[in-house]
């Protein structure tokens, strides 16, 4: 590849990564939240390198990702799944479980979460990189400093102005609510609008915030009893 394509090619990379992060970063941070401060930086390293690698394997077979039929359907409903347990998992406070636990679930949540959002960023780089191998590494591990710095801000945030919960959980429910009608096969069937976008993307939202909220409380309301017990 000559030079000044590789440049090109580095650089659209970098944009990329910059600009398709921010769905990640955010359910990482949900993640770790409640996590003591050195474990999340434990967490947030080992999950977000768990999913690079595991990126880096995918990239390869990029191309053959977008013909399989209600991969982004499914993987909407995963983010979906995931967000609803986050909102429900925010309701507890930071010591209602044993630390080993709550990390290893966190690092769980970080790979498939990231592994799962992570298609367009996946494609996106798979096709900048026109194949070369060095670049999508590059590409792909560069993801790593980007998501960890960004996620560690919004945890901090999350902890300090706890309605940011909420506002995160309402955003993977529109993530979700896109990947789930952005499916090829449901697009090549159903032919969705914008007003069904808007509105499907609304419902989502307010189903998984009062599902989160309402689960969250009746298992605090049980934590609870069982503390007095």
């Amino acid at each position: 590849m000559p030079t000044a394509s590789f440049l090109a090619s580095a650089f659209s990379i970098v944009v990329i990564d910059l600009l398709l992060a921010g769905d990640n970063a955010l359910v990482i941070a949900m993640a770790v939240r409640a996590l003591p401060r050195h474990e999340r930086r434990i967490g947030l390293v080992a999950g977000s390198a768990m999913a690079v690698i595991l990126r880096v394997a995918l990239t390869t077979v990029a191309a053959q990702l977008l013909g399989l039929p209600y991969l982004q359907a499914v993987g909407g409903a995963l983010v979906l799944w995931i967000a609803f347990k986050l909102l429900v998992d925010a309701s507890d406070p930071p010591d209602a479980t044993p630390s080993p636990r709550k990390l290893l679930k966190a690092i769980w949540v970080i790979v498939v979460a990231d592994l799962t959002m992570s298609i367009d960023n996946i494609l996106a780089i798979a096709g900048a990189s026109h194949g070369h191998v060095g670049l999508i590494i590059f590409g792909l591990a560069l993801s790593i400093p980007f998501v960890i710095f960004s996620s560690n801000l919004l945890a901090n945030l999350m902890n300090r102005y706890p309605i940011l919960i909420y506002l995160g959980g309402a955003i993977l429910g529109k993530v979700a609510g896109d990947m789930m009608l952005q499916d090829h096969v449901v697009v090549r069937e159903l032919h969705p609008n914008d007003g069904v976008r808007y509105i499907t993307d609304a419902l989502l939202i307010a189903v998984l915030l009062l599902a989160g909220r309402h689960f969250g409380r009746a298992r605090r309301k049980k934590g609870a009893e069982l503390s007095q017990s």
